[in-house]
Parts: structure tokens; sequence; C-alpha cells
């Protein structure tokens, strides 16, 4: 666990130079605005650790798979979320040396790095004393519009404080640049073309996909003489510049950032300068404050307020901050990728973190349509799974969604997760169900949600077998969301999931068919479906292996757990801690060790079919065996655990969750931020502390407040309303803000708003 972020409600802020944290902090401190982003380096670059990053969504390389042992059914590919052209690319060349400003050679004192959260702006300022002994005065302030998604301003400010010489500022473009994780490092850009003319641009093409992406800026300088630098996929000017002791001089750099996602390639030069000169023209501080109000409905939208306990505000503010720069719900054919705009690991792209830990914050925070985008992307992907359903034998019209995919092809790159963790499928059809309940919006079933659950629904009855031993249905060769099990035999989570969705399937055949006839015979006619198929359905709803300890009186997560030396992990050596980073993966495979929510993910999503004592007998057993080293784990933990009254470990599972990145918990913010599992972090709130819960299409809360804390409160759309919930010493106070007067239930009493 880190320590070096200032505690601040609205700011994240590192004071002092931290060289050994830098790449956590650029991943802190990253910008986006749904459409590009960029990992917070330093604009005059850094030779010291760094992971320069910029990425574009929707744009990304089928990185060939590098795997030992090749398997049928195995991806050719893993698809990469492109480290993309460098429109920040900045140097300051001082004298007649030429002496480069570098922080990693320089004596570096009053140093500060600031993300507004209120204001989406970054800024950055220290002094420095190069190795010839100059010494000057940095403050640089940057953003990436929300409210012009193409484009992203710098302003950047010098001020000599020991000497006067000339100097030189090359500023453009740089696409000669790679993916840190690419499996053969290789380069995944070609040039199309360059100019650093009026107009300074790289349009940059990928390989094999031949996606392009236009990255134009423009300057803003009093320069003495300007010359144009041209080097394989780079375009910069380079200006002559005279520095006086004591004054200040102010760099502006606008970037206009645009990709044929969007664009024609025969137009995309044009519309890229277009929006760029249209920026300039504004002037930073116009877009500045555009930028401050976009934000500013942003956050009337989403923000929580928590009174008394500043280190649990910085932390849920800054989890909403980037679920909001991250994904817009704009484009139905974007997603939202485990690392966002900030790092490049797990490639980038859509996993079922989405509709299991993100849904529900777009559902309540946004336009409905935003995550109604979210649930279209994957009924655009449905022809996708059933074909990568068939590449491992399954048939008439399967469906397996693919753990990792950026078109809906599976593109993960380990086998156990590609084949087996299945579970993902349940999470797809799941959303659904939720999305449903919480809009009333059924008529959603016969546009697109029918046909997702219906090849679903195909899968689980082809994936099952029945065992004459058990007479029941199995589930084997799976793997659970806990990973640190792989290749396990029913389940629990898998299999209770499995009946669930072909029960809703069912209720949504049901419903189609008599409600949008025309509809239903469309279906039936595209997915080629027979009723007579949901006899076998009901055979397996009836006869599904689930197991059941009854001494413990508790679910088995798969078999054989029961086997394994069941030792807490308040038990193990903290030197040992996260055993992931110290033990072979044998040891843990075989270990009772669970890296995440399980058995209790699918207490969690059905948690209406438990009673409470249920639910806690079952958390209070595999939460003592629970390693957490999952960004994904603490949020269900918090919730179950505010759930059955355990509020000091919701408590301590919310600080986790929400400063997990923060404060570097599990050694990995270096990476890139757990952008998916900040969704989970905002359920903690609203859905743990809260309580909230939909009870027959009705809001409902069963708040708790936590003891540190004073007050929370925080915004709910639902329909057409959007609520206002304060909780504190005193209760739960319900406010409506627009809309029509509705009902909620509040400790289980009926009131009306």
């Amino acid at each position: 666990m880190k320590n070096y972020i200032k505690y601040d409600p609205w700011k994240i802020i590192e004071e002092d130079f931290h060289p050994k944290y830098n790449k956590i902090s650029e991943s802190i401190f990253s910008l986006g605005n749904g459409k590009f982003g960029q990992r917070g380096n330093f604009e005059e670059g850094y030779s010291g650790q760094t992971l320069k990053g910029n990425y574009v969504s929707g744009v990304y390389y089928p990185d060939k798979t590098r795997v030992g042992w090749w398997k049928n059914g195995y991806p050719e590919y893993f698809a990469k979320m492109l480290n993309a052209p460098d429109w920040l690319s900045f140097e300051l060349l001082i004298g007649d040396n030429a002496e480069k400003l570098d922080l990693s050679k320089c004596k570096v004192e009053n140093f500060s790095r600031v993300l507004d959260l209120k204001r989406g702006v970054l800024e950055r300022s220290f002094t420095a004393e190069t190795q010839s002994g100059r010494q000057l005065e940095i403050h640089a302030t940057r953003f990436l519009s929300i409210h012009r998604d193409e484009i992203a301003a710098l302003k950047y400010t010098i001020k000599p404080l020991n000497f006067t010489s000339s100097a030189l500022i090359i500023s453009g473009v740089d696409a000669d640049i790679k993916n840190e994780d690419s499996n053969y490092d290789e380069k995944f850009w070609t040039e199309i073309s360059k100019a650093a003319d009026k107009d300074i641009y790289v349009i940059a093409e990928t390989k094999k996909t031949k996606f392009r992406v236009c990255s134009a800026v423009k300057h803003s300088l009093l320069f003495l003489a300007e010359e144009k630098v041209l080097k394989e996929k780079f375009a910069a000017k380079k200006y002559s510049i005279e520095l006086t002791e004591g004054k200040v001089f102010t760099f502006i750099k606008y970037a206009a950032v645009t990709s044929t996602m969007y664009y024609n390639e025969d137009e995309i030069l044009n519309k890229t300068l277009e929006v760029l000169n249209s920026a300039a023209q504004s002037g930073f501080e116009l877009l500045l404050k555009e930028q401050e109000n976009a934000w500013d409905e942003k956050w009337k939208e989403s923000d929580i307020v928590i009174e008394g306990d500043i280190a649990a505000q910085q932390g849920i503010r800054f989890n909403i901050f980037q679920l909001n720069q991250t994904y817009t719900g704009k484009d139905e054919r974007l997603n939202i990728g485990p690392k966002g705009f900030t790092g490049e690991k797990y490639g980038g792209t859509t996993y079922w973190d989405t509709e299991a830990y993100c849904l529900p914050f777009y559902l309540s925070t946004a336009d409905k349509k935003v995550a109604h985008s979210l649930l279209v992307y994957r009924w655009k992907h449905l022809k996708k799974a059933i074909e990568n359903a068939e590449k491992l034998g399954f048939t008439n019209g399967a469906a397996l969604y693919p753990m990792v995919t950026a078109n809906g092809e599976e593109c993960h790159n380990e086998w156990e997760i590609t084949f087996e963790e299945i579970h993902r499928n349940a999470a797809i059809a799941n959303a659904i169900r939720i999305y449903i309940d919480y809009t009333g919006e059924k008529e959603y079933l016969s546009q697109y949600g029918l046909e997702v659950l219906i090849g679903i629904s195909r899968f689980w009855a082809q994936r099952v077998n029945f065992s004459e031993e058990k007479q029941k249905y199995v589930m084997l060769g799976v793997t659970g969301p806990n990973e640190y099990e792989n290749n396990v035999n029913n389940n629990w989570y898998t299999s209770f999931s499995a009946v669930q969705n072909l029960k809703y399937t069912i209720e949504a055949i049901d419903y189609v068919k008599k409600n949008s006839p025309n509809d239903y015979e469309r279906i039936k006619k595209e997915c080629n479906f027979d009723e007579k198929e949901t006899e076998k359905w009901q055979q397996i709803i009836q006869n599904m292996y689930l197991g059941y300890d009854e001494k413990r009186k508790v679910f088995i997560q798969n078999d054989g757990f029961m086997d394994k030396e069941l030792i807490p992990v308040s038990k193990l050596d903290a030197k040992v801690r996260p055993i992931n980073q110290h033990w072979s993966w044998d040891r843990i495979l075989r270990s009772c060790y669970i890296k995440q929510a399980d058995v209790l993910q699918g207490i969690y999503f059905f948690e209406n079919q438990f009673d409470t004592e249920t639910i806690k007998r079952n958390f209070e057993f595999y939460e003592q065996f629970t390693v957490h080293e999952s960004s994904l784990s603490s949020c269900i933990h918090n919730i179950i655990a505010a759930k059955v009254g355990l509020y000091d470990k919701a408590y301590q599972f919310y600080l986790n969750a929400s400063r997990l990145d923060l404060d570097d918990y599990n050694n990995d913010t270096c990476d890139g931020c757990h952008i998916t599992s900040m969704g989970g972090t905002w359920m903690t709130i609203v859905q743990g502390f809260g309580g909230m819960r939909v009870k027959d299409s009705m809001l409902s809360f069963n708040a708790t407040l936590p003891q540190k804390w004073q007050s929370y409160s925080f915004k709910i759309r639902h329909k057409d309303n959007v609520l206002k919930i304060t909780v504190n010493k005193s209760g739960t106070k319900i406010e409506r803000l627009s809309g029509n007067p509705t009902k909620v239930l509040v400790d289980d009493v009926i009131r009306d708003i």
C-alpha cells in the first residue's frame, strides 16, 4: 500500500517528486473524454520510469497470440487497445548547448501534480535545476475536452529564474510508438501522410485492421524563427524562442484527434483540421470554461457526497470521475475496457466486467440510452458469439460470448479462461434482466434481448451433461470467477446462474409471445427456434446438480473444495501477500484461497432467492478464504456484508475498493487503473450502505450509516425521476428533484415522493 497521494475532497494531489512511483502516478492522473485518452505523462518528456500512453476508442490491433502449445479452438489473436500517436510530443532545449529539460536529470523542488476532478483538468508545477545550473519554474495545465470530444489543449509556462537564454521548442505529433504489451515487440502503425507546414499532422494506419487516426496540432507562442521537423511517423515544428530571467513565457498547444471510426479516409484530414482550427480560434480559456461547465453537469448527475471522511470522499469521486471520462454511451460500437484510457494491460478491450459491475452505475446516473447502448453492443455481437461457440463444437445457434473482445470475437490468450470461464454468458443474460427490472422497458426483449437469451440458453443446454451416477445435470471443466481454481467441475456460481438464465429465457419467450406476437414470429424464424427446445431447458432447471454442504449449511463452490486444507487467510504470513506474486501457480491452484467473490457473486446477483441467514453463513464461510487479489472482489463483499449487518467489514471493503488505485493496494496501479471495478465501487455506497434494490419495479432503500461518517448522499435516475437520497444519523431522506410523484420503499415502508 502506497500513501503518497494527499487527501482532498475534490482533487488528486501528488506533492514532492516520486520517481519510483511515476508509472503509478501516470495511471492515476490519466485523462479521457470517451473518444480518446492519455496517461498522465510529463509534457516535456521523461527518460526515467514511464509508460507513454495515448489511446483512441474503438481502435485496436489483433496481436498474434503467443502460446507454447496451440489448442483447437484457441483464439488466433489477442486484441490490443493501441498506444496511439502522441499529440503531446514536446521538447524544451535550452541554450547553445541545447540542454534538454528532463526531470530524471534535474534537481526538482516544489513539485506538484494535481488532478482537479471537479473541472476535469490536470495541472503540474515544479522548479527544476538542470545539470548546468539553470533554474526554471514550470506550470502546465491540460485537459481533454468532453464538450468537444475530439479536442485537447495544453498551456505550458516557462519562467527562467537565474538565466536569460535562447531556447528551442520542438512540438508536434509522434506516431513512431509501440505497445509495451506487444507479444512480439511489433510496431502496429504505418504512416499514411504527414506535414509540418501551415498544418502539423500525422495520419497513421493500423496494420491488419486498417484503422486510420489523424492527430493534428496547432501552437500559440511568440517565436523568433521556426522550421519544420519531419522524421519517420513524426511531424513537428522547431521554434526558436527567447527566455528572459524572471519573465513568464507561455506556450499553448491545441490538438485534434480523429479516426476512421467516424470519418471516411478521404475526409479525415479536412475534418480534423476543421475542428482543430475551430478550437484554436475559440482559445484556451473558452475551451477551459466549456470543460468546466460540462463537468459541472456530469457531477450534478453522479456526485456522491460524504461528510466526515475525506479519504472516503476522495476515493468515490476519483472512481466516478474515471467512469465518466471513460464511457459516455454516445456510440453503441464502444464499450468499457478494464483499464479505460489509463494503461494497456488486459488489452484494453471488453470483459464481462461491463455487465456485472458497470451497468448499474450508468443505469442510475445517466440517460437510459447510455445503459441501452451497453446492451445493444452485445446484441450486435450475437452472430460472433454464435461463431465463438461453433469453434468449440456447439451447434444450432448456441452463443458463447467472449471473455475478451474488441469486435465480438473471442481473443483471450489463456486457455483456462477462453474455454472454461463461461460464466461470462450469465453476466450478459443477467444484465438484460437488470435493465428491464430497473427501467420497466420489457419491449427491449422483443427488440433485442430475447435473441441473446435464446442463444445463451442453447449454449447452457449443450454445455451440461446428464450424470447417471448423480441422476443430475452437471457442468464439467469450468473456471468460475475465482481464477485461483481452474478446470473444476460443478462450479456452483456457473451452474446456478445457468439455471436462472434458462428460467428467465422461458419467461421472456412467454412475454414476447403474448405481447408482441409479430416480433415473436420474426425471432422464431431468425433464430430457427423450436418451442420444444424449452422442454430440455425445464429438465435442466429441475435437475441441475448444485453442491451443498449439509454440515456447514453452505453451497459448495465446486467439487473438491471441501477436500482442501481450509486455512483462513488470517493465518497466512503477510510476507507472502499477494500470493499471486509469491506462490507458484501450482500451489495457488491447490490452495483454498479465493481470488474474488465466487459463490458470493451468485448470491449477490440473485439475492432475493436466499434468506438472510443463508447469505450470512455463506459470506462468513467463504470470506475467510478470500485474498481479494482481484479489483472486482471488495465491492461484492461490501454489499453482502452490509446486507447481513457486518458494517465494520463493509466499511473496510469500501475503502479497499474506492482507494484501490490511489493507494496501490495490489501493487499493480502502474499498469493502469481498474476502471470497470470502479463501477463496483459506486455500488458499494448505493447498493451496499444505501441498500438500494428494485422490488416490483419500485426503488427500495434499507440504508446504514458507517460509524465514521456524519452523512452521505447520492442521486438516482429511475424511469423519469431524479431522486436525491440523504442518509444521516436521523435516518433516510428522499427528495424528488425532477419527474412525477412516485413511491419508494424505505426500510420496507412505502413513501410517497
